[in-house]
């Protein structure tokens, strides 16, 4: 429970938030209208689109369909829609509606209108894949790669893989870049010189430099071969050793060119090996070694740490010594902004990292902190808390309580010596102040947070074990799903379902079970037990998430996406600053759902408009959001 020194805190910090200014505008990428139309059967076509971060409030659209026969669209809104960003056309085959467009209206005058989206076959858009023989199809990201405001998709191929302590010779990770329609635009090869597994291979889309374009940044070594062809570092060098592992040679960070997969800017990788007998401590199981498995943990992401333009965080270590590096590309230049290190056992931030990563701006000020697990870093590279609850295996951060204006973070920890400390805890994310916790001394796998019971205000929290689900207050309300990996915004309500697999489920909390709302046949998810989308994200259509799936013969990627209608209207959440970056690190370490920075869910109020600036198409010009 809430003691009353904290409730004075709260009260504070509400103060504090209505007399804050952000110090800048975030510049985001330009988004076009996403049309999406999709057959919802009975001769019906579901058809959904974007509201942009960017658009006053009173923006109202009117839908037109094309048909093959060159007819004059028909518009099939009697008034402006106002109350949706989506619409069901009924009565109408596929053979009689070949595309829609939208016009958006304001003042009652109708603007231009949004490019004309073809009916899907069926209902999922299939993105055809030249998968390289023996690989398969695993995470995934996006970025605008040629700035037209839609997006591409960027697919790490995977081969033979290893965990960080298994001895063994992996496959060189490959990446490969595609435009929707299925064009492969770039492959880029990271060679035989970095090792393949879910703790070695991190890498980040974003547009770095606010050109319009994303870039696609990871670490590198001898024997990388860019999209270009040109090697980086010496071909000659084969670093590995009989077990397989890679603990000597240089380590480079690449930031490479979105459109062309050529390598922009190559500097050392930071930090450096080191001492590989340093990188142990009190996190996990307390243990140490030398012989690469604590040294080559990496996580990475993505932060607006100078509230403009987004930096490139790679990170190395958790179960001991700790380090983030921040990295700037700027015009033309690739620069090191700070190194955050927490040296060794005896400091506190040492052993409090996990096996992902967070980035929220927890202090309201416009700038991003790092939640690295059960510790916190400032956009200036400074520890600012740690909670000691040492490292876990899930977290999820964002405003879980609406009635408290902080965000809050939901840890899973290990604690695998059955030491004190929480296997679970909710804790607020500025400040590190635990609100509560359970499973003392175990080691717990995993957890969720999402808001899936409209009757308890805020998200509720779950694990795996059976043990119940509970509110933010920590009180058990029911039993638990059993579903413990992934979360999607897929129906028309404000609640949150379950992605897990290849399908999507609904919590009934009057019955306490899940109930199918999709099977992807054909489909499956990665990571073996893990069970993660390729992505989930807000790719295109109004607010609610898309789902990447690859199919069982690895040769294509499928993309799912709603045909439920909602009368919820909410710009799209990708130009929610948090919610676009947790897309970006969503594919780093054990991958991770993203989440707003806002409360979103059953009884959430209006969102705040996001303070962002965006280019327009081709990133020429600027146009800003009303706050």
């Amino acid at each position: 429970m809430i003691n009353q020194s904290k409730i004075i805190l709260l009260l504070s910090f509400f103060l504090f938030l209505n007399l804050t200014q952000a110090t800048a505008q975030r510049q985001m990428e330009y988004l076009n209208r996403g049309v999406v139309a999709v057959p919802a059967g009975g001769d019906s076509v579901f058809v959904s689109w974007r509201m942009l971060g960017t658009e006053p409030e009173e923006t109202a659209f009117n839908l037109y369909r094309k048909t093959g026969n060159n007819k004059k669209p028909v518009k099939l809104n009697k008034k402006p829609i106002t109350e949706s960003t989506n619409y069901t056309d009924a009565g109408v085959s596929q053979s009689q509606a070949t595309a829609y467009f939208v016009r958006p209206v304001l003042n009652g005058k109708e603007q231009e209108p949004s490019e004309a989206a073809a009916v899907w076959r069926q209902n999922y858009l299939t993105l055809p894949l030249q998968t390289p023989e023996g690989y398969s199809p695993n995470d995934a990201s996006v970025g605008d790669l040629d700035g037209d405001g839609q997006y591409e998709i960027i697919v790490h191929m995977t081969g033979r893989s290893r965990d960080t302590p298994s001895n063994g010779f992996t496959d060189e990770p490959i990446f490969h870049a595609y435009t929707l329609e299925g064009k492969l635009l770039w492959k880029i090869n990271l060679g035989k010189n970095i090792r393949e597994g879910a703790h070695y291979t991190q890498f980040i889309v974003i547009d770095m430099d606010g050109d319009g374009i994303a870039e696609f940044a990871c670490k590198t070594a001898d024997g990388t071969v860019d999209g270009k062809g040109k090697v980086i570092g010496d071909a000659s060098k084969d670093w590995r050793d009989k077990n397989g592992k890679i603990l000597q040679g240089p380590e480079y960070f690449t930031v490479f060119d979105g459109r062309t997969g050529a390598a922009l800017a190559t500097a050392d990788f930071i930090p450096g090996r080191g001492d590989l007998c340093g990188w142990g401590g009190v996190g996990g199981n307390s243990g140490n070694d030398c012989d690469g498995n604590r040294v080559d943990r990496f996580l990475a992401g993505a932060a607006y740490l100078d509230g403009k333009l987004p930096s490139v965080l790679m990170a190395r270590g958790y179960y001991g010594r700790s380090v983030i590096a921040a990295w700037d590309w700027r015009d033309g230049k690739l620069t090191s902004r700070w190194v955050f290190d927490s040296e060794d056992g005896e400091n506190p931030f040492s052993g409090q990292g996990n096996h992902s990563l967070s980035v929220n701006d927890i202090d309201r000020d416009g700038k991003d902190e790092i939640v690295y697990g059960a510790m916190a870093v400032d956009d200036n590279g400074q520890g600012i808390y740690t909670t000691g609850l040492r490292h876990g295996d899930a977290l999820h951060v964002s405003q879980l309580d609406p009635s408290n204006p902080d965000q809050l973070a939901w840890g899973i920890h290990e604690n695998e010596t059955n030491a004190t400390g929480y296997g679970v805890a909710l804790y607020n994310a500025r400040t590190g102040d635990i609100i509560w916790g359970g499973e003392e001394g175990k080691d717990v796998g995993r957890g969720l947070a999402a808001d899936i019971d409209p009757r308890n205000p805020g998200a509720e929290m779950w694990w795996n074990g059976n043990k119940g689900l509970y509110n933010v207050k920590g009180e058990r309300i029911s039993k638990n799903p059993s579903s413990t990996n992934f979360a999607i915004w897929w129906d028309g309500d404000l609640l949150r379902e379950l992605l897990n697999g290849n399908h999507i489920d609904k919590w009934d909390y009057a019955q306490e079970q899940q109930v199918r709302l999709l099977t992807a046949e054909g489909a499956t998810s990665n990571n073996g037990t893990k069970a993660t989308p390729a992505l989930s994200a807000d790719l295109f259509g109004d607010w609610r998430e898309e789902v990447i799936l690859r199919t069982e013969d690895n040769q294509s990627l499928r993309i799912y996406t709603t045909i439920i209608p909602t009368n919820h209207r909410l710009y799209t959440l990708m130009h929610n600053p948090q919610y676009r970056l947790s897309v970006s690190w969503q594919n780093v370490g054990y991958n991770q759902p993203p989440h707003t920075s806002f409360y979103l869910g059953h009884g959430m109020q209006k969102p705040p408009r996001p303070d962002i600036v965006v280019p327009t198409k081709g990133g020429t010009k600027t146009g800003t959001s009303k706050r």
